[in-house]
C-alpha cells in the first residue's frame, strides 16, 4: 500500500509538471509562429498588412466626407430658416428609429458636423486636408482651438506628426501654436547648408509640462525626468526621433566626455546630441556643443550618416546673444528653450490675437479665392 500510493503521489506530481511544460512548448510555437512567421510569406503579409492600413484609410475618409456632406446640408436649411433647432431634433430621433445602434446620428453631433462644415466651408486648402484625420481629431481641434488659423496650424501638425487623440489634446493645451509662430529659430549657417530641412524638424521651445519639475531644478532632475517620461519627450521632439543613450561618452585622448542626450533622426539620417542646460543661454555653451558634435562625428557616425547636429536646450535665452554666438560657428548647432508649464490662458488669447492679426492678410487672399 506504501508503495502505491508513493508512486500515485509521484505520478500526480509528475503529471502537472509534464503538462506544464507541453502547455509552455505550445505557447512558444506558437509565439514563434505569430512574431517571426515563415520568411517566404514575408510579401504575402506586406500586402495585407498595407491593404488594412488603406482599408482603414478608406473608412475614415468616406466618414468625414459624410459628416462634411450632412453639415453642409444642416447648415443651408438652417441657414435659409427651413429648419430650426427642433427639426434637428427630430431628425435625430428619426435616424435613430431608422438605424438603431448607430450613435454617431445624435442631436448633438448632428450640430458639431454643421460647425465642422462651417468652420472650413471658406478656405479650400484647409478643407482638402480635413479627410486625413479621423473625426474625434476634428472634434478635439474644433472644441479647443478656437481661431481659425490655430485649427489649420494644428490639422496640419496632427497629419505631419501623426499625433494620436491624447498628444493632439497636449499640444493644444501647451500651446504648441505660440511656439511655432515665435521669431525665426536660431540655427547656425552650418545647419542651412548641411542640413537645409533641418530647421522644420526643431523648434524654437520644447514644452516639457508633463515632468513636474521644481521651479529651482537642478540640470540632474532635468535630466532625470526626462529619462523617466522619455516616451513623451520623444512624442514632444517628433515622430522621426530615435534615442541612442544617456550620458553617452566619447573618448578625445585620453579623457572620457559625456553627452547628455543622444539621438537618431530618421528623416535627417544623423546624430543628434542635446545638451542639457537649467540656466540662461551662454556662448560659451556652443563652444562644448560644437565639441561633441565633432567627436560623434570622427569617432561615432557610420560612413553612410550625414554630419551630426547638436541641440543646446537650456531654461531661457536672449535672440540677440544666440544669434551672435552662432553667427561665425562652423558646427551645425541651434538652440532652443525647454518650458516647464502651460502658459497662462491670458496670454494664450494675447498671442492668438497677435497671430491672427499676422496671418489675416493671408486669410483674406485665401478665402476671395475660395469663392
Amino acid at each position: 500500500m506504501t508503495t502505491k500510493t508513493s508512486s500515485r503521489k509521484r505520478a500526480a506530481r509528475t503529471k502537472p509538471a509534464a503538462t506544464k511544460t507541453t502547455a509552455l512548448a505550445a505557447l512558444r510555437a506558437k509565439r514563434a509562429g505569430a512574431g517571426v512567421g515563415d520568411t517566404r510569406f514575408a510579401e504575402v503579409i506586406a500586402l495585407i498588412d498595407a491593404a488594412r492600413a488603406r482599408g482603414y484609410q478608406a473608412v475614415n475618409t468616406v466618414l468625414v466626407e459624410h459628416y462634411w456632406e450632412l453639415g453642409a446640408y444642416i447648415s443651408r436649411k438652417i441657414a435659409s430658416a427651413e429648419w430650426g433647432d427642433g427639426v434637428v431634433k427630430d431628425l435625430a430621433a428619426d435616424l435613430a428609429r431608422r438605424y438603431p445602434g448607430v450613435r454617431g446620428y445624435t442631436r448633438p453631433n448632428l450640430f458639431r458636423m454643421r460647425q465642422f462644415y462651417e468652420a472650413y466651408r471658406a478656405n479650400r486648402k484647409v478643407s482638402a486636408l480635413l479627410r486625413q484625420l479621423p473625426w474625434t481629431h476634428h472634434l478635439i481641434i474644433l472644441s479647443q482651438a478656437k481661431p481659425v488659423e490655430a485649427r489649420e496650424f494644428y490639422i496640419l501638425a496632427a497629419i505631419k506628426e501623426r499625433w494620436p487623440k491624447r498628444e493632439l489634446e497636449r499640444q493644444i493645451r501647451s500651446g504648441a501654436v505660440l511656439r511655432e509662430a515665435r521669431a525665426a529659430k536660431k540655427v547656425s549657417p552650418a545647419v542651412r547648408q548641411i542640413h537645409p530641412t533641418a530647421i522644420d524638424e526643431f523648434k524654437n521651445a520644447y514644452n516639457v509640462e508633463f515632468l513636474g519639475l521644481a521651479v529651482d531644478h537642478s540640470e540632474a532632475d532635468l535630466h532625470g525626468a526626462l529619462l523617466r517620461n522619455l516616451g513623451r519627450f520623444l512624442t514632444e521632439l517628433g515622430r522621426d526621433f530615435c534615442f541612442i543613450g544617456s550620458q553617452y561618452t566619447v573618448q578625445v585622448g585620453d579623457q572620457d566626455f559625456a553627452i547628455d542626450l543622444v539621438f537618431f533622426h530618421r528623416g535627417l539620417q544623423c546624430l543628434v546630441a542635446f545638451e542639457l542646460k537649467v540656466d540662461t543661454f551662454k556662448p560659451a555653451d556652443i563652444g562644448q556643443l560644437s565639441f561633441y558634435v565633432e567627436a560623434l562625428d570622427r569617432d561615432v557616425k557610420k560612413p553612410h550618416e550625414r554630419p551630426s547636429i547638436g541641440v543646446l536646450l537650456c531654461a531661457t535665452k536672449d535672440d540677440e546673444v544666440v544669434e551672435y554666438a552662432l553667427a561665425r560657428t562652423t558646427s551645425p548647432t541651434l538652440v532652443a528653450e525647454y518650458q516647464t508649464f502651460l502658459p497662462p490662458k491670458k496670454l494664450l488669447r494675447a498671442k492668438l490675437h497677435e497671430l491672427y492679426t499676422q496671418l489675416a492678410p493671408v486669410t483674406g487672399v485665401a478665402t476671395r479665392e475660395a469663392l
